[in-house]
């Protein structure tokens, strides 16, 4: 199989990259290496991809429609599966511009380039952050989620419609992935707990939003890769029972589908402190502050559709993913 990985120097690309050319698929690659975060660890992620013969990397910006056009031309690939985004809720209060280039803009050029090279099947990279405002617990992608509270999440929920717009107009099978709150080894800075275990370490004080009064639903990387693999594998199917009379957001007559990615297992962003506390055997100097804008209080996935359709659920305990992601830390950074 000849696979296209958008954001393929990111913290999940390259995660999900390394097992598919593991297995003997060829991927080839798209970064466009920006300056968000350490560009460093992108290509030192980049650089355990490489020894691969059957991996390419092309640096490209997917804004370029005439570049990335001429890429799907040359390449051919009979699936895709786009996670290149400008990620990060906070970000988008100060820089809405590169959310609107990178995640409307550029997803549009992906599908265009599935539409004219007809791709068996478009997966891409969604969010919890499209759930905004609902606090219906746990949050189902068979809820409506109209009412996002940052333009990130914003632009998420825009990529699920553009998709389903695809879908309908050109039969391309896409699947829709609402992440939640991934982490692990070779993850992003300016998530949580990678931020916290280098201030600790430091012996510098950490914020604590919210004063910790809010509760994540902390999915490990090697789960979602797993699953990403298994939903890539099965093509997007219209659902026959679907009605226009009473729409499921999850589907449609159309081979559309959104599904849940996450372990469904909550806790409190204080007790995520605590279990890090506890694996680097160090006190944090927490600094409570209050909510930042665009925060929402509690994230819990409802997977039941995902293991259904792929046979599969995030089953790792925090205490082992933040374990093996100290040991990576540590490691990466040279400390002890």
């Amino acid at each position: 199989m000849k696979i296209l990985v958008t954001g393929v120097a990111g913290f999940i690309g390259a995660a999900l990259a390394k097992s598919l050319l593991e297995r003997g698929d060829s991927i080839v690659g798209v970064d466009n290496l920006n300056a968000y975060y350490d560009v460093n660890l992108k290509k030192a992620r980049l650089s355990r991809l490489t020894s691969f013969s059957n991996f390419e990397f092309h640096k490209l910006d997917l804004v370029k429609k005439d570049s990335l056009t001429e890429l799907f031309s040359n390449s051919h690939p009979q699936r895709v599966i786009h996670l290149a985004a400008q990620a990060g809720v906070r970000y988008s209060l100060t820089h809405p511009e590169a959310y609107i280039d990178s995640n409307i803009v550029g997803f549009l050029n992906v599908l265009e380039g599935c539409r004219a090279f007809r791709v068996e099947h478009l997966v891409f990279a969604s969010s919890s952050s499209v759930y905004g405002a609902n606090t219906r617990l746990p949050l189902s992608p068979h809820d409506i989620a109209d009412h996002p509270m940052s333009l990130y999440g914003a632009t998420k929920r825009a990529n699920e419609l553009m998709a389903h717009s695809y879908s309908h107009l050109f039969e391309i099978p896409t699947t829709g992935l609402r992440f939640f709150t991934v982490y692990g080894p070779w993850g992003r800075p300016d998530m949580a707990i990678f931020m916290f275990t280098r201030s600790i370490l430091a012996g510098k004080p950490i914020e604590v939003f919210n004063h910790g009064e809010h509760r994540r639903d902390f999915t490990y990387i090697d789960d979602i890769v797993e699953g990403v693999i298994r939903v890539a594998d099965q093509p997007a199917k219209g659902n026959p029972q679907w009605s226009g009379m009473s729409p499921d957001p999850a589907s449609s007559l159309s081979p559309f589908r959104v599904y849940n990615i996450g372990g469904s297992s909550p806790v409190w962003l204080n007790q995520m402190i605590d279990t890090l506390e506890t694996t680097l055997g160090t006190k944090a100097k927490r600094i409570p502050v209050a909510r930042q804008p665009g925060d929402v209080i509690e994230t819990c996935a409802d997977a039941k559709d995902l293991e259904s359709a792929i046979g599969f659920t995030p089953r790792t305990p925090l205490m082992e993913g933040i374990r093996k992601f100290v040991e990576w830390y540590k490691d990466y950074y040279g400390q002890t």
